[in-house]
């Protein structure tokens, strides 16, 4: 009994820990989001949300508050049969010329063909980090989350908690790592056929109009930053201390399990399609960042 006890203090403390932190997370839209654009294009069919594309407008949706480390995720069902010409993003953003940014687009495509998944990391307002991969699903035909999880080791976009890409902090090798920037999380649906499918070859075929994506299982386990309050207090207040550990901060978040790695391994073989990394007319000179990223 006296085991059980203590187990129990132990959990009502981080408990407590974790209530007075800030964190959020929670499965209702409303609780944690608002939209930003379109409302007229917001369905709502109880805990499900879909957001309607046709050839007026999209729409688009943001979190009310803004976060420092920690994890993301929503469940989504992407535009289902002919999707070309649609992107469907789901991403972090601080605000400014020097925002990072973290992005999952969801490039549609004409029926039958894969969708293709894109990501892309921005530092200090650079970016150009691109990475595309298919599915080993069809994410058209049930709900699947996606995940972004970061920390000021590492950010890890996760796909049904398998990771398929990591962006590793990498200053003692002079590269910038985004640590510093309270970001937003945002989704949105628009036409991108200027670009979205086969490099823009393919239009959007507004007949199939209109394009619902679905959402669901809206979550945030994060550090909450007050706005506006400066990136130093936020940096310190969301840090682990000798006063509180946050589970993003433990040394088994520092790095992917071997069982994470070799998951990451697989996607990379046998469904990555284009990798910034690798594409020497854009980078005649190989990113620094791409030697170390390649081993993992």
């Amino acid at each position: 009994m006296a085991v059980s006890v203590a187990r129990m203090g132990v959990l009502l403390g981080l408990f407590v820990g974790i209530a007075m932190v800030g964190f959020v997370s929670s499965a209702k839209f409303d609780e944690l989001f608002q939209p930003s654009w379109a409302f007229d294009h917001f369905m709502y069919e109880g805990e499900l949300l879909k957001l309607k594309l046709d050839n007026f407008s999209g729409a688009g949706f943001q979190s009310k508050s803004k976060y420092l480390f920690g994890k993301v995720t929503v469940q989504i069902k992407l535009v289902e049969g002919d999707s070309a010409g649609t992107v469907t993003a789901f991403y972090m953003s601080s605000d400014g010329p020097t925002h990072n940014e973290f992005d999952f687009e969801f490039l549609g495509n004409t029926t039958g063909e894969p969708y293709l998944v894109q990501t892309n990391v921005y530092v200090n307002g650079v970016g150009n980090r691109e990475q595309r991969l298919n599915l080993w699903f069809d994410p058209t035909k049930e709900f699947h989350s996606y995940s972004i999880m970061w920390n000021q080791r590492q950010v890890v976009f996760l796909v049904d908690e398998t990771p398929i890409r990591v962006h590793t902090n990498l200053e003692h090798k002079g590269i910038p790592f985004p640590k510093d920037q309270a970001m937003g999380v945002y989704s949105s649906i628009w036409n991108a056929d200027d670009w979205a499918t086969q490099g823009g070859l393919v239009k959007t075929d507004w007949t199939h109009a209109p394009f619902i994506a679905s959402y669901r299982g809206f979550e945030i386990d994060a550090c909450e930053c007050p706005v506006p309050v400066a990136s130093a207090d936020n940096v310190k207040k969301c840090s682990s201390s000798a006063e509180r550990r946050f589970w993003w901060d433990e040394p088994t978040m520092s790095e992917l399990s071997v069982h994470q790695s070799h998951q990451l391994l697989w996607v990379r073989a046998n469904h990555m399609v284009y990798d910034y990394c690798s594409d020497n007319s854009r980078f005649p000179v190989t990113p620094v960042e791409c030697e170390h990223h390649r081993h993992q």
